[in-house]
């Protein structure tokens, strides 16, 4: 059936208020994407491609990018494990306030991200409730990597929970009862059966994940310290740079984030193009 679906729907692309919609679409895409963004390139272009690279390969740019990378890949990968298991938790047992577990999921979406980052300073800072256990035994939270990577755990979790959730809801029990019918134990039906499936969306959340975190801005620049060298972050860097106005400065590293992010959600669309065209053509054999 749903072979005959996606052929219906090649076949019936243009159906009646087409040239509309899709003139609707492009003109609304470019007016509040392409042009806002089509100028860092411009601005860029400006400037000789010499002085590009020496603004973007500065010794105190590149340490923001390792920060801004590093923190940020790090964070996405704890955010895929821990995804995982709270959608694997939400879709698969219910319980007693499983509803406000989820509810609770979305927090850092609708959370202003100032809000979260003096939240998790107070928490993580040497005299909080954590940070202050955490000094006694000679580790500091607040102002290090490590507070930079928790700001970007709590912002990006949300990305990995509802990318994989959906995809868990609609898995067919029946295909794990028949391969538990057969001998296989749990965890090998798990890695034979569930997590196939779950791969595109895993990717999908990781990717979305570390896409957000690379550009996010409020929620660390209270934690992070922002001490040139060692916790600056590349997006705090760009705004010195505009407060200095130093323009210039602050286009160059941003087109270099810009393209970063476009890099990463290309991949995204690849991916899901792939499994799709996969999909299909095992359903057409």
């Amino acid at each position: 059936m749903e072979v005959y679906l996606m052929k219906f729907i090649k076949k019936n692309k243009n159906v009646p208020g087409f040239n509309l919609t899709i003139g609707f679409t492009v003109f609304y895409i470019s007016i509040l994407i392409l042009i806002p963004l089509s100028t860092v390139f411009f601005n860029t272009f400006k400037m000789g491609f010499s002085e590009f690279m020496e603004i973007v390969t500065d010794e105190r740019v590149v340490h923001s990018y390792y920060i801004s990378f590093g923190t940020s890949f790090l964070a996405s990968i704890i955010n895929l494990f821990f995804g995982l298991l709270i959608a694997w938790v939400l879709v698969r047992y219910k319980f007693l306030g499983s509803k406000i577990i989820d509810s609770i999921v979305d927090i850092p979406f609708a959370l202003p991200t100032a809000v979260a980052g003096i939240a998790l300073t107070n928490l993580y800072a040497p005299n909080g409730i954590i940070g202050k256990v955490f000094i006694n035994m000679g580790v500091k939270i607040a102002f290090t990597p490590i507070g930079i990577t928790l700001a970007l755990v709590f912002i990006g979790l949300p990305f990995v929970v509802r990318t994989v959730q959906p995809v868990l809801e609609n898995i067919d029990l029946e295909c794990e009862e028949a391969s538990l019918c057969l001998g296989a134990s749990g965890f090998k039906t798990f890695f034979k059966v569930i997590l196939p499936e779950l791969i595109p969306a895993l990717i999908t959340g990781f990717t979305l994940s570390f896409a957000r975190a690379l550009g996010e801005y409020g929620s660390v620049v209270f934690i992070a310290g922002n001490i040139p060298m060692e916790t600056e972050i590349t997006p705090l860097l760009i705004r010195a740079k505009l407060e200095q106005y130093d323009y210039n400065g602050a286009t160059a590293i941003a087109l270099v984030l810009l393209v970063s992010s476009f890099i990463i959600l290309f991949s995204i669309n690849l991916l899901q193009w792939i499994s799709k065209r996969k999909k299909l053509a095992v359903l057409e054999g």
